[in-house]
């Protein structure tokens, strides 16, 4: 029988609910999985295995259909972190001159934004009716139809992150209502209403990791954000 290799263990914390959770770097196997997804370019692929390897390398029991969005990008950075090394390399383009520009990053240094901030996902639109919303999950991921247009992304982003609804004494879960019916009420709003529930979205968590250079073509100094998990395969 061929030996098999030890695989150090480590713990992180699940940035929305503070959970401790065991994990393993992952190996070639499950790497395999995501450069097959990179080299399609396709962004719901690199998302789908990019859960498949969160669900092979977490040992503790998790959920993953509950995990937010920036949980799941902070997992995979911290996993690709202890899996392939802190510092890996973006080409990111410049923004004057358009040109690729080789960067390295330090993945350890990438946090989460607005963690700490209490946030009142409790909406009052009408002295009746009124909304919980939710931070999103990867199921909630808009498809490349809802978001043809900034305005479509918008307001499907909005249906996708209402909860609740209540209204008088009735409460109506989302989960339980047909996808068209919850979109039908966000597109009834009023602008301020719109507005309200945009201003509380704007506070969701979110990875963070500030990027400088300056650019090896033109000398451009270079300042961008990288906030998702597409950012940092670039």
């Amino acid at each position: 029988m061929l030996p098999k290799l030890a695989t150090p263990k480590y713990d992180m914390i699940v940035p929305s609910t503070g959970e401790s959770i065991t994990y393993r770097p992952y190996v070639v196997r499950e790497e395999k999985i995501l450069l097959i997804a990179l080299e399609s370019r396709d962004e719901s692929a690199v998302e789908k295995a990019v859960m498949n390897i969160i669900k092979e390398c977490v040992e503790s029991p998790i959920n993953t259909k509950t995990l937010t969005t920036f949980d799941v990008e902070f997992i995979f950075v911290t996993l690709r972190s202890k899996s392939v090394g802190e510092g890996i390399k973006v080409n990111p383009s410049c923004t004057k001159c358009e040109k690729s520009n080789e960067v390295k990053i330090n993945l350890e240094k990438v946090s989460v934004t607005n963690i700490e901030e209490a946030v009142d996902k409790h909406v009052k639109l009408t002295d009746d009716i009124s909304i919980d919303l939710k931070w999103q999950t990867m199921n909630d991921r808009l498809s490349e139809a809802q978001r043809k247009t900034e305005t479509e992304a918008i307001i499907n982003t909005i249906a996708k992150s209402i909860e609740t609804i209540y209204s008088g004494e009735e409460t109506f879960a989302t989960k339980d209502s047909k996808a068209a019916d919850v979109l039908d009420f966000v597109e009834s709003l009023s602008t301020d209403q719109f507005n309200k529930i945009v201003e509380v979205i704007a506070k969701q968590p979110m990875l963070n990791y500030k990027l400088e250079f300056d650019c090896k073509d033109c000398g451009e100094h270079n300042e961008r954000v990288l906030s998702g998990l597409i950012d940092f395969f670039q």
